[in-house]
Parts: structure tokens; C-alpha cells; sequence
């Protein structure tokens, strides 16, 4: 996730926050013109899902929605509630409650990779569309309950 730095005894300053940078801009600017495509995909798609507009955080991530969590300590922090950013070597798509609850998915979903929050796949073509979408629109609900005033 992004670096965080205390900012005061109950705030956390993430360092990657939400912008006012061009989501467009950020997209054409894409060189690879299959990669460009995929994240066109995904905006669509994650639009539809939250109903929010995308948001750059930080240079390089596109987020939908945003959660303020809490940590042990009482100092809170907002992220965003999905996303993903277009790297070089794969797109990193952010489904925030991790992987425990969606082995299922998971197993239909096609190749990719994980990590803690990250789903990285080198390309869409690669994995089921429809799997990926019920995922992302699970997960979207999922921290929407969570962290629901």
C-alpha cells in the first residue's frame, strides 16, 4: 500500500492521496497501445461498478471511491475503495480486503499474481472479464459495508 508518515497523535498522512491530475490525460499519456486499451477497460468497468468518477491518486494509480480507516492506535487514514494502475510490468488492480474470501474466483479468474491487496495481471486478455468484474464488484461491497458510517 502507499507509505504513510504521522502527520499529528491521530492522523496518518498518506503520501499517496487523491488529485486533481487528469485520469485522461494520465491514460493517453500510456505508450503501450494494448495497455492504454486495457486501462480504458477498466475504467469503464470500475465506473460502472462504484458509480464514482475515476480519481489519480498519486502519479500513477486510478481509485474509485474512498474509505477512512482506523488504525489500533486511533490515528486514521483514507485510501481508495478499487483501482489500479497501468505499470510497466503489469496492471496492479487493488481488491482492498485481500484474497481470503475469493479462492473461488480466484480459481476461475485466469493467470495472474497476487499480493497482499494486488492483483496483477500482464494483460485483460488473459483472464475471464466476468470473473474479474463480479471480484472487483464483491470487494467494492465489501469495504463499502465495512467502513459505511
Amino acid at each position: 500500500m502507499a507509505s504513510v508518515k504521522f502527520r499529528d497523535a491521530k492522523t496518518v498522512e498518506v503520501k499517496t492521496k487523491p488529485g486533481l491530475a487528469d485520469v485522461g490525460a494520465f491514460i493517453g499519456a500510456i505508450d503501450d497501445v494494448e495497455k492504454r486499451s486495457d486501462a480504458e477497460v477498466l475504467i469503464a468497468m470500475m465506473k460502472k461498478i462504484s458509480g464514482e468518477e475515476p480519481v489519480m491518486w498519486g502519479s500513477s494509480i486510478i481509485g474509485f471511491g474512498r474509505y477512512t480507516y482506523t488504525y489500533a492506535s486511533g490515528k486514521t487514514g483514507e485510501w481508495m475503495i478499487t483501482g489500479f494502475s497501468p505499470r510497466k510490468s503489469a496492471i496492479s488492480i487493488y481488491i482492498m480486503p485481500g484474497f481470503s474470501q475469493y479462492g473461488e474466483l480466484l480459481a476461475e479468474l485466469g493467470k495472474y499474481k497476487t499480493g497482499k491487496s494486488c492483483l496483477y495481471v500482464k494483460r485483460l486478455e488473459e483472464i475471464d472479464m466476468n470473473v474479474l468484474r463480479t471480484l472487483v464488484a464483491h470487494s467494492y461491497r465489501f469495504m463499502q459495508d465495512k467502513y459505511s458510517a
